[in-house]
């Protein structure tokens, strides 16, 4: 998820660089050109099964964020569930 973020934002850099403005690409639109089919029954599905709470404020507001900042927060957050800790428990007999 982190290289998906780092490729998402050397192409909104090479956009924006080209347009010589700033250009974001919205992870919704992203979602939403290459699958819109899964988009509405993503929406469905959470409103329906788990909560229309869930869908309104918190997943629309993730859709309007640039598609790097959505997949690095979520590699970040993967990449520290994933990593081990070295801790070792301390037993006192």
């Amino acid at each position: 998820m982190l290289a998906c973020a780092l490729v998402a934002i050397i192409a909104d850099a090479s956009k924006s660089i080209a347009q010589s403005e700033l250009v974001l690409l919205p992870f919704g639109q992203l979602w939403f050109d290459r699958s819109p089919d899964t988009l509405n029954m993503a929406q469905a599905a959470i409103q329906r099964h788990v909560s229309p709470f869930l869908w309104d404020p918190v997943i629309q507001t993730l859709l309007t964020w640039p598609v790097w900042a959505v997949f690095g927060l979520f590699g970040l957050i993967f990449l520290w569930l994933g990593t081990r800790s070295n801790r070792r428990a301390v037993v006192l007999v």
